[in-house]
């Protein structure tokens, strides 16, 4: 398991200069630990330090080159003069005499490092479990994994942000499983949900008879919630009498039950989220602006699915994985398919995404979706329709079976078609021309010609009625 430590390794025997170099970091306030160069290996095996400073009197160059490419997310600093190229991660050189502006900036630069190449450190395979439903590779949902890694150990109010349907839930969940309150419950919460009367009631709890309806005492989520998460969705929502009992209840740390006397402690880290603009809500007087800041200690913005859609395969293959475990078909998509969703606007995002994967999974279990598989609205590419090859005797034989059919009888017009078959007998081939020339004349009528629409009106598909049209010499005309 790798983890991130902000100590400072000085990799170096005892010498006169590293007790110099010490002194300042110890000036700086900066946490560092002074080992010989044999140890150094094992130390990198499992953790990645703020910087690891190598003494080039102690370790040669190219020992040096080859720590940095086989640790390429750890960064480097060199003491001492290099006598050829730097290596990515050997970040600078530290020059004597040592100075404070110096020592800051490449401690700095370290850091940046660090941030960049986040995304290269190998994960346990607790937070690659974690962090499966944040899937992607984009900037956007790399930043957000980050943010979580970084506030998940504390117990400060973190506000999530984001279009509805992004997984703000999910990042919520996140924070709660990678933080020391994980053993304790995460009790979500949706504040739009809950009518505002019984809002008060369902946070804090109430009494017994503290009001009509109340016919025992009952605990609130902020109790259930106890030594765990509280994950108040679409804060925004709630109404502004609430937002005060909210507001003390986070600077204080207690609350009443309604209809209680007796103060009860708020052992609870909260995670709020909304879809709305807050700032917006301030200005127009719907939301408290002590509140806000109260809340937006730490903000994580979850990008939409339409800025980050180079994620859209692997959320594709997540989401069917997913669907297949609950005992449903596992779907595949075509290359142009996939192309075809990433066009897309996704105005209900990852949401909207999970929900066509069920649909399709229905509709297709085990299948193989093309672009003309899709529902019509997410077909952004155009691409000829696969027409198999019918014979017209077939085509006869299936006209008779959906006319003799139990299912869908088709219903002839009267007096139109003879209801018996006359003593003389009939041409069922001419018969048949005619009531289908008739059919696709009306359903044209009522479609104002739109031959896309008046072949859905019969059932059968665009080319396929074109192809009729074609045979009996028929135009939209």
């Amino acid at each position: 398991m790798m983890h991130t430590e902000q100590r400072i390794l000085l990799v170096s025997k005892a010498s006169e200069r590293i007790t110099r170099l010490s002194c300042i970091f110890e000036f700086l306030g900066e946490d560092f630990e002074i080992i010989p160069p044999e140890t150094l290996t094992s130390h990198l095996a499992h953790t990645r330090f703020r910087a690891v400073v190598l003494s080039l009197a102690f370790i040669e160059m190219e020992q040096a080159k080859s720590l940095a490419a086989q640790y390429p997310w750890q960064p480097f600093l060199i003491l001492g003069e290099p006598h050829s190229v730097l290596a990515a991660n050997i970040i600078g050189r530290i020059d004597e005499p040592f100075n404070y502006p110096q020592l800051t900036e490449l401690l700095h630069f370290c850091q940046v490092f660090g941030q960049a190449k986040r995304a290269d450190i190998p994960t346990s395979g607790n937070q690659t479990k974690l962090f499966r439903s944040l899937v992607g590779r984009s900037q956007g949902i790399a930043n957000v994994r980050h943010l979580i890694s970084q506030v998940a150990s504390s117990d400060a109010t973190v506000l999530v942000l984001g279009q509805s349907g992004t997984g703000k839930e999910v990042v919520a969940r996140n924070i709660h499983y990678l933080s020391s309150r994980r053993e304790g419950p995460f009790i979500p919460v949706n504040c739009g949900a809950i009518p505002p009367e019984l809002l008060e009631s369902e946070l804090f709890g109430h009494e017994k008879g503290s009001f009509t309806g109340a016919i025992s005492a009952r605990k609130g989520r902020f109790e259930l919630a106890e030594g765990g998460t509280l994950f108040l969705d679409e804060i925004g929502d709630m109404p502004l009498q609430m937002q005060v009992k909210l507001l003390r209840v986070l600077q204080e740390r207690v609350f009443e039950r309604v209809g209680g006397t007796k103060t009860l402690q708020a052992d609870v880290r909260v995670v709020a989220a909304t879809h709305r603009d807050l700032e917006q809500m301030i200005a127009q007087n719907l939301f408290r602006e002590d509140l806000y800041y109260r809340l937006n200690v730490f903000p994580i913005e979850m990008p939409s699915l339409c800025e980050r859609s180079e994620d859209i395969p692997l959320l594709l293959q997540e989401l069917v994985s997913r669907v297949y475990n609950e005992g449903r078909g596992k779907v595949r998509f075509t290359q142009r398919a996939i192309d075809s969703l990433k066009e897309h606007r996704w105005t209900g995002n990852v949401r909207e995404l999970s929900n066509l994967i069920e649909r399709l999974s229905i509709l297709y279990p085990g299948g193989l979706v093309d672009v003309n598989d899709l529902p019509m609205k997410y077909r952004h590419i155009d691409v000829p329709e696969y027409q198999v090859e019918i014979s017209e005797a077939q085509q006869e034989r299936d006209a008779l079976a959906a006319v003799f059919s139990d299912e869908n009888p088709v219903e002839l017009p009267e007096g139109r078609y003879p209801n018996e078959l006359p003593p003389e007998g009939l041409n069922l081939k001419d018969l048949l021309a005619e009531m289908e020339i008739d059919m696709i004349r009306q359903a044209l009528e009522q479609q104002d010609n739109v031959v896309a629409r008046a072949a859905e009106m019969l059932g059968i598909r665009r080319t396929t009625l074109v192809e009729k049209m074609r045979k009996y010499g028929m135009s939209k005309e």
